[in-house]
């Protein structure tokens, strides 16, 4: 179900104006506060009236100003995650996902009770109320109520942002599932490039309540206007090979073996793997007696430089792209110029877990 989104709506000192298509999957909203996420999702969850609108889910339309259509938000049939799991205290789990169950309309029960469980992980939690739970288990236990009301569309507004890096670990995997798993779409809000990384099927990025940037997660967080310089990561993605020994696991991509710190994923699983640009270490030719395991072989394509002394050198891999934040004076040391051969070189220990993430496309080799 693709995505619509044309939005002009001002406040006394914000205006937001967006035009922006979005193909089926997860979409994210992404940009620092203030760049009217929240904004852009009440307009489609009709907490916000906006003053010229048309948003549409394909031939579902919620809102369309031009012909005086707009749907009140209990008509909109939308599942709402919001930061906190906003869970009834006095209800058990099962109650609360049931709760949600009440309100979707008989044709369109899609998901039932049991696969929302399973789906979640939250089988043993049932009989618990509320206040027995972690954050991380009432963000599941709310997915799962949004999920049971039989929504066309999920939303979720920043639904990690209250929650320590630890329960952010645990919940990430759960909205991989949703979004491999489940056919209804989801709109998310998110200020974290971690979470655009391994979330996104389509990103739509804000500044200032205009559209930045839109494209895979790949493409915008590779995009210096949407990102700026210090932001910018690349998204490779990889195959798990096997778990070692030492603690290391080895992963194929396109470009070379990647070894990371053991990632939670079988062999043979698909993963993105978001690498931050100023991790990056580029050399003419290839290094030797380096302590860094990862040397990723690629051919420069764009050397991007600003006013300040650092520069933004980008190797394709292939289809896909690898970014790496260096000096214009290394650039000039190296006599860097596009069409040359590359290596990239990349700390195993430089890439965070939160960095990692499944997938289900792969683009390397069969091995």
């Amino acid at each position: 179900m693709s995505l619509s989104l044309s939005v002009q709506h001002r406040f006394a000192d914000f205006e937001l104006d967006v035009d922006v298509q979005a193909p089926a999957g997860l979409t994210v909203l992404f940009g620092p506060s203030g760049s009217g996420k929240t904004t852009l999702i009440n307009a489609v969850a009709g907490l916000l009236r906006p003053h010229r609108a048309r948003i549409a889910a394909d031939d579902w339309i919620l809102v369309d100003t031009e012909r005086g259509r707009v749907l009140p938000p209990h008509r909109r049939r939308l599942g709402y995650i919001f930061q906190e799991g906003r869970l009834f205290p006095h209800l058990t789990v099962r109650q609360n996902l049931l709760y949600g169950r009440w309100f979707a309309p008989r044709e369109s029960r899609g998901e039932s009770l049991e696969h929302v469980v399973d789906l979640l992980g939250i089988s043993h939690l049932l009989t618990r109320r509320p206040g027995a739970l972690s954050g991380g288990e009432k963000q599941r236990v709310a997915i799962g109520r949004a999920l049971l009301a039989g929504p066309r569309m999920l939303l979720a507004d920043e639904p990690l942002a209250a929650l320590d890096e630890a329960r952010k670990a645990e919940i990430l995997p759960y909205f991989e599932r949703l979004r491999d798993e489940v056919s209804v779409p989801i709109l998310y809000v998110s200020h974290s490039s971690q979470e655009v990384a391994r979330l996104a099927t389509t990103v739509i990025a804000l500044r200032q309540g205009r559209v930045a940037a839109v494209g895979s997660s790949a493409q915008v967080l590779g995009d210096a206007t949407a990102m700026g310089a210090r932001g910018i990561a690349s998204v490779l993605t990889a195959r798990v090979i096997a778990h070692h020994a030492d603690g290391l696991s080895e992963l194929a991509t396109r470009a070379g073996a990647l070894w990371l710190p053991r990632v939670a994923a079988a062999p043979g699983s698909t993963l993105r793997v978001r690498i931050a640009a100023k991790e990056v270490i580029l050399s003419r030719t290839r290094p030797e007696g380096l302590s860094a395991l990862n040397l990723l072989q690629g051919t420069l394509t764009e050397i991007r430089t600003g006013r300040g002394p650092g520069a933004l050198v980008t190797l394709s891999l292939g289809e896909e792209q690898l970014v790496a934040r260096i000096t214009r004076r290394s650039v000039e040391a190296l006599h860097l110029a596009p069409g040359q051969h590359c290596f990239a070189i990349v700390k195993s220990v430089a890439v965070d877990p939160a960095d990692v993430g499944s997938s289900r496309v792969w683009h390397g080799s069969d091995r």
